[in-house]
Order: structure tokens, then C-alpha cells, then sequence
């Protein structure tokens, strides 16, 4: 029984996530071909750390060890010689490795190696998703005398396990795999796809390791699925639609003090399964009475249980889902926490309705729904990391049943949402486990830009933003919001959100400020509007709080919406920005192409979503999502609705494109961005793109109206 085999979720993955087991082999000798194992040792990676018992074997090779094998690593016949054979401990051994990428010092000479073993004992063989960390040595330190392990791990400066043991050199090659993770990410290579991509540049290392009969290492990248048919397939129905598209209203609630035979009555006549208690009259907060709560009442046989109140049996404080949630967070919620029914509450917080394990029987969506609550719960940088890379999966599956990439963004904006929360937890605890105590002020996260808007897709970086509501800059308060913003920042970074490179993040002095300085600073950016500061208020106006004293930033949000829908300079200064972009189309009615690729954030989204935002100002709507902004103005009836409709077509078949090409780029180690193209389309797509980017040119359409000009 051999490995596995290549598991092609892993690719996104950033190398510090990826599920791992460091491998090394003791043998009778060098020969790959003809010698045999007499120790077997791995230990498991997760997050950049040791996890689990590690697996360690003596194995009997069935042949004498010679004397100078037994002086390198100490092994003597009479040691092996009541072990298990090869044949019998492979099976054990595959099944603890699973589906993880294996890594290994000079891994090609232990593949080789196994390979001979099954072949030697009429074993099937599948070679494994696989990585040598010398190559990645070789990759960071080029100029290294050598990349022996001893050198690697002193020149890294981890520790070195017991020598010419499998087990304690499987222990160096892990330490030495987590100290390079960060070093690697400093060029750029971040994921477990890119690592493979890099390491099948160095041809003269992987030709001598050919040459001495060594397994091959690195996976082809050819042999990558190029179908997402061939990577998921889930029920797509929880992605599509909110919680209000299935949920039960209006919210049926009682007094407290009403009989139970009165609440079975109601809900027998109505056919609902659950009913709320009022929180006024029942200490301010809602419970709920569920058909099993009332059969386990009467099961307990317990006298006058017909006209006992129902606040004797209602279970709380209830547990709420927002009504414009997707289906897929319910279920998650339930799931989890082992519930049957959640409360429906609508944006305000108001209780609109419920929704239950029924109404959701037929929306189950299988393993896919492992994003749901998981981020809330991830106890570690390393959990954000392996949790944030199932958006991958997911979407795979989405484009595959051809989900509206809209949506889809939508779900990778949410969970981006939810990842910046859990990291100002986990930050929060880490700063009080260190003594730094509790926040010393109010304050609330944004995440700002295309995360705000619902519209992020696998290619992004950090926006986020830090208010609190008293104190000077460089104060006592300020510094330790800096603090926090650092962890939060290295936080999203080590899970695959990157460093900002415009350096929008909390851990900025121009991005962590109180109300006052806020107000300040938009005063400045809506009163001069010079154009430096246009992107920074730009990327303000799709603020979304997301974790901490929420009021303080809507309560910004307004005012500043407010103060920019009332300076005509201001929004003169933002239409000639968003009207000021070159052509995406060439003077043949092609696609302007570099390198082969048109990047369609720069060439079609941004003048597109810059427009809406400036209507939506103008206007004053509240929406942030492009679609919704241009919806709203479509409604208004003074611009031409064929327009605007073509706009938010285009905009859909723009960030679909986008969507397609990061998936393929994911899957064969290029480093994403927003750029595709074009040659690695179908026909069909290659036409609908060129007539989307050929709407651009109506967003100066749009803005050239006398309603901004």
C-alpha cells in the first residue's frame, strides 16, 4: 500500500498551512536500487509547527546491515531483528501520512528508495505530493558552501536533532521547513504551488539527483487538472441565496407567562415548529420554545405541564443569524453548536423571523460548509491559514456550477470579514496573555476597498483601519492600537492575506486614528481633495466595521457620506479620476495586452466601481456593493437604464474572468493578480470579455451627467 497521491486542494495553500509530514529513512546503504530500510521516521507539520505523536519503525531489511551503515547510524542486526518487514509496516505508514505533502532533506534519495521497497515486495506504488527542503534551501540561500543539513540548520539557527537517526533528522528537516517558510514569503513565494513552480527552475540539481537514480520530487505541473469539474463538486444552493430567501416570518413571540397548551395551539395552527419569549418581559433577552422542548416537557410526566408557562421550558439567550447572511453560515451555526433553530434577525438587530434545521434540510451542502463557523473558532494563526485556503475549494466548485461571480465574491469578501475579526480576537488575547491588558479605548476594525464592498476575490491584500474614540497620536492609547494593528496585519499575512503594499492597515499611524483625527483627516480629504488623497478617500467609502464598538464607525461613515455628497469640488475632483483611464480596447477592438495579459482591475473593474461610488455619494445611497450602487441609481429613472445596465453586466463578466484566471493560476504556481489572459480562454469567454470591456467607455457616459457635473 503506497501514498495517497497529490492532493490538489493544497495548492493555494501558504506554505505555513500547508498539512504536512517531514520524512527521513535509514538503510543498509546508498544504493537506491538495491539497499532497504531499517528505520522509518516521520513527524507531522501544521501551521509551521510539530503536531501529533510522531511515527517512528525499526524495519527488518531481511538482508545483514553492513558494519559501515551500522557505524553512521548505530543500527545493529540483532536490533532489527524482531521488527516487522517492510511489507507490514507500509500500510501502517500510509495510512498515518494520509493525504499530506511530504517533505524531506534530500527527499529524492528516501522516495527512491520506498519505491524500490514496494516494488521489491509486489506493493502497488503512488508517489506523494512532495518537496525537498534543500531545494528550498538552494532557493533562499544560493551561495550557501553547501546545503547539507548540519549547514542549513546552523546557518537557520534551529536545532539539530540526533544525527543519522531517522527520527531526529525528520525533526531538523521540519525545523529547518517552518524557518524558512518566512524567508521565502520575503521573495514572493508564498503558496505550495509557487514553491513547486520556483524549485522545477533548478535543472542542475534536479539533473544530478536524476542522474544518481534519486525519485522525482516535484510533481509535472501538466498532469494538474485543468477542468474545475475535476476539483469539486458542491451543492451550490447555500452560496446562491440568503437567509431571508428561506427563513419562516414574521417572528411569532409570546409573553413568558403564556400556558404551554396555548403555544402548542398556535403552533399546530400555524405549522411552525418554534415560537420566541419577549424579551421585555423576560430579563431583556429572547429565548425560544421549540416542538422538542415541548415534547420532552410532556415525556417528563410532570404534572401540569399543559398550563405551566412557556418561559419555564424556552431555552436561551437565543442564538441569531443576520437575514442577509448566506444560507451556508445557518447551517454551519447549527451544525456546530449542535442547534435545530436559530433566530432571524434583520440588519438593526430587530427579530424578524426564524429558520430551522428543516427549512434547511434540503440546502446541505457536505464538507464545503467547513468555512462556516470554523474562522470564528481557528485558535491560531495556523487554523486562519488552513481555514482561509477552503475559499479555494469553495469557489472552484461555485464556477463550476457557474455560480454569479458576484456572489462568489461576496462569499470571499464575507469570509475575508470574518478572518480581520478573528485575528483582532486572537491579537486581543495574545497582548493581554503578554501583560498588556485590555483596549484602552472604544474602538472598531474596518476592512476597507473591494472587502468592504462584497466584491474581493482570491487575489487580495489587507485594508483595514482602526478608530477609537479618544486620543492623541503617539498617546498611551495610539501605541497600543499599533500594537495590535502589528499582530492583526502579521496575522492575516501568515494566513495568505498579504502586507498591504499601499500600506492601508491599522498598524499605520494615517490608518489608526480617533474620531477626532478621523474627522480631521476627511475634512482634509473632501475640502482640498488634492489628488494624492483621492484613493485613500476612495477606498474610505466602502469602510465596513467589523469587529469592536461597530457605532463608532457607522456614526463616521455617516458623516463623512454626508460631508462628500455636499461638496460639489470634491466630487468634480473624484469624476475626472474615475473618468481618467486609457481604453481597455486596442484601435482593432482587442484587448490591450502586456506580456500577454490585460489586468481587468486597472483596465475595467476600477472605472467601473469608481463611477457607482461617485453616483452613490451624489445620491446619497447607502449601498457598497457596485451592482447595488448602480441598481440604485437605475431606480432613480434620470439616467439611461440600458447603460447603467450594461455597466453592471460587465462588471459581472469582469470579475468571473478574473475569478477563472486566479484558479488557474493558483493551480500552477503563479503568483495571483488581477491580470488575465486572454490565449488561456475558451472562445466563448475571450468574446464576452471584449464586449465588457467595450462598456467601459459609458462610465464617462455616467459621469458626465449634469447630476455631477
Amino acid at each position: 500500500m503506497s501514498f495517497r497521491g497529490a492532493d490538489d486542494s493544497l495548492s493555494g495553500l501558504p506554505l505555513g498551512a500547508v498539512p504536512a509530514v517531514a520524512l527521513d529513512l535509514e538503510t543498509t546503504g546508498l544504493d537506491v536500487a538495491t539497499d532497504r530500510i531499517v528505520e522509518i521516521a516521520a513527524v507531522r507539520l501544521q501551521a509551521g509547527g510539530g503536531d501529533d505523536k510522531p511515527f517512528a519503525r525499526l524495519v527488518n531489511p531481511g538482508i545483514p546491515i553492513p558494519p559501515a551503515s551500522i557505524r553512521i547510524h548505530g543500527i545493529t542486526d540483532d536490533e532489527v531483528a524482531g521488527a516487522e518487514a517492510f511489507a507490514a509496516v507500509a500500510p501502517e505508514f500510509s495510512e498515518w501520512v494520509g493525504r499530506r505533502l511530504v517533505i524531506g532533506y534530500a527527499l529524492g534519495f528516501d522516495l527512491a528508495v520506498l519505491k524500490a521497497e514496494h516494488q521489491r515486495h509486489g506493493l502497488d506504488w503512488q508517489a506523494p505530493r512532495s518537496i525537498d527542503v534543500r531545494h528550498l534551501v538552494q532557493l533562499v540561500a544560493p551561495d550557501l558552501p553547501n546545503q547539507s543539513l548540519e549547514l542549513a540548520a546552523k546557518w537557520l539557527g534551529v536545532e539539530v536533532g540526533e544525527r543519522h537517526r531517522a527520527l531526529g533528522d525528520a525533526e531538523t528537516a521540519a525545523r529547518i521547513f517552518t524557518a524558512l517558510v518566512p524567508r521565502l514569503r520575503e521573495k514572493g513565494i508564498v503558496t505550495l504551488a509557487q514553491a513547486e513552480r520556483v524549485c522545477r527552475n533548478l535543472t542542475t540539481r534536479l539533473e544530478e539527483e536524476a542522474q544518481a537514480g534519486w525519485h522525482e520530487v516535484l510533481r509535472d505541473s501538466r498532469i494538474a487538472p485543468q477542468s474545475v469539474a475535476e476539483y469539486a463538486r458542491i451543492d451550490s444552493f447555500p452560496y446562491r441565496h440568503r437567509v431571508y430567501d428561506v427563513m419562516r416570518f414574521p417572528a411569532v413571540t409570546l409573553p413568558p407567562t403564556t400556558p404551554v397548551r396555548e403555544a402548542l395551539a398556535l403552533m399546530m395552527e400555524k405549522g411552525i415548529s418554534s415560537v420566541f419569549v419577549d424579551p421585555e418581559e423576560a430579563g431583556g433577552s429572547y429565548s425560544i420554545l421549540t416542538e422538542r422542548d415541548l415534547l420532552r416537557a410532556f415525556n417528563s410526566n410532570v404534572a401540569g405541564v399543559r398550563d405551566a408557562p412557556i418561559s419555564d421550558y424556552a431555552k436561551g439567550p437565543l442564538v441569531t443569524v443576520e437575514s442577509e447572511e448566506f444560507v451556508y453560515r445557518a447551517i454551519a451555526s447549527m451544525s456546530q453548536r449542535g442547534f435545530r433553530h436559530l433566530g432571524v434577525r434583520d440588519p438593526d438587530g430587530k427579530l424578524v423571523g426564524a429558520i430551522s434545521a428543516r427549512d434547511l434540510l434540503r440546502q446541505r451542502a457536505g464538507d464545503a460548509l467547513s468555512l462556516g463557523d470554523s474562522l470564528e473558532r481557528a485558535a491560531s494563526p495556523g487554523d486562519l491559514g488552513r481555514i482561509w485556503s477552503e475559499l479555494t475549494t469553495v469557489a472552484r466548485g461555485l464556477v463550476f456550477e457557474e455560480a454569479d461571480p458576484r456572489d462568489i465574491a461576496a462569499i470571499i469578501s464575507r469570509e475575508l470579514r470574518a478572518l480581520t475579526r478573528r485575528a483582532c480576537e486572537l491579537a486581543e488575547a495574545e497582548m493581554a496573555k503578554r501583560g498588556e491588558g485590555q483596549p484602552p479605548r472604544p474602538y472598531a476594525m474596518m476592512v476597507l476597498g473591494s472587502g468592504g464592498r462584497g466584491e474581493s476575490l482570491l487575489a487580495m491584500d489587507q485594508d483595514n483601519a482602526v478608530i477609537f474614540d479618544e486620543g492623541e497620536p503617539g498617546g498611551e492609547a495610539d501605541r497600543w492600537f499599533e500594537r495590535l494593528g502589528t499582530l492583526v496585519a502579521d496575522m492575516l499575512n501568515e494566513a495568505g492575506v498579504i502586507y498591504c503594499p499601499g500600506g492601508i492597515m491599522a498598524s499605520k499611524p494615517e490608518w489608526r486614528l480617533d474620531v477626532a483625527g478621523w474627522r480631521h483627516r476627511l475634512e482634509t480629504w473632501i475640502t482640498k481633495a488634492r489628488p494624492e488623497d483621492l484613493l485613500n478617500s476612495d477606498i474610505f467609502f466602502d469602510a465596513v466595521p467589523v469587529y469592536g464598538e461597530r457605532a463608532l464607525a457607522e456614526r463616521l461613515y455617516d458623516e463623512a457620506q454626508t460631508a462628500a455628497g455636499g461638496s460639489r469640488d470634491f466630487l468634480m475632483a473624484m469624476t475626472l479620476k474615475a473618468s481618467d483611464f486609457r481604453p481597455p480596447l486596442n484601435w482593432l477592438g482587442r484587448p490591450r495586452l502586456e506580456n500577454g495579459r490585460i489586468d481587468l482591475k486597472k483596465s475595467g473593474l476600477m472605472p467601473i466601481f469608481s463611477a457607482a461610488r461617485i453616483v452613490a455619494l451624489t445620491h446619497k445611497f447607502d449601498a457598497r456593493s457596485t451592482p447595488e450602487r448602480l441598481e440604485a441609481v437605475r431606480q432613480l429613472g434620470a439616467f439611461d437604464a440600458g447603460v447603467i445596465g450594461k455597466l453592471i453586466d460587465a462588471h459581472k463578466i469582469l470579475l468571473g474572468a478574473i475569478l477563472r484566471q486566479q484558479l488557474r493560476d493558483i493551480q500552477h504556481g503563479v503568483a495571483l493578480s488581477n491580470k488575465v489572459a486572454p490565449g488561456e480562454m475558451p472562445a466563448h469567454e475571450r468574446q464576452e470579455l471584449t464586449w465588457a470591456l467595450g462598456q467601459v467607455e459609458n462610465v464617462r457616459n455616467l459621469l458626465g451627467t449634469p447630476a455631477v457635473g
